[in-house]
């Protein structure tokens, strides 16, 4: 039997976006992104869950110190995209539709690589309170 438990790391960003294929006529990103391609962008308040899984360490009691798991997604998302407008403001979406499933991987690719490899890590961002997204699924 596993012995595996997960561990729940909540924090909350404010970003603006817009989402926009390039690709695509004007009309047609507005057909297809709705009031979500609003030339002047619009706003969201995510709410990100990060959890990662793990055996205990007998030494800590800690499947992961929870300090430093928070330092580093405060580090690694919160000050590159709260308060910002993803499109113009990240490296991350110049060039990458910032949907909510874009950003979810994005967060993971940007966390997973700091974790250690014994951890599995899941994303869960809400974009709104009926609305969120998971990755990996």
């Amino acid at each position: 039997m596993s012995k595996k438990i997960a561990v729940y790391r909540k924090e909350h960003f404010n970003a603006a976006h817009r989402l926009h294929n390039p690709a695509l006529s004007d009309s047609e990103n507005a057909m297809l992104f709705g009031k979500c391609n609003h030339p002047n962008y619009h706003g969201h308040n995510y709410e990100l869950i990060v959890k990662v899984t793990g055996e205990v360490d007998p030494k800590t009691g800690y499947v992961i110190d929870m300090k430093l798991l928070g330092d580093l997604v405060k580090k690694e998302v919160i000050e590159k995209f709260d308060h910002r407008n993803l499109n113009l403001d990240t490296k991350e979406f110049k060039e990458l539709n910032p949907t909510a499933e874009n950003i979810a991987m994005v967060i993971h690719n940007l966390l997973e690589p700091k974790l250690d490899k014994r951890y599995e890590l899941k994303i869960i961002l809400y974009e709104t309170e009926r609305n969120f997204v998971e990755f990996p699924a």
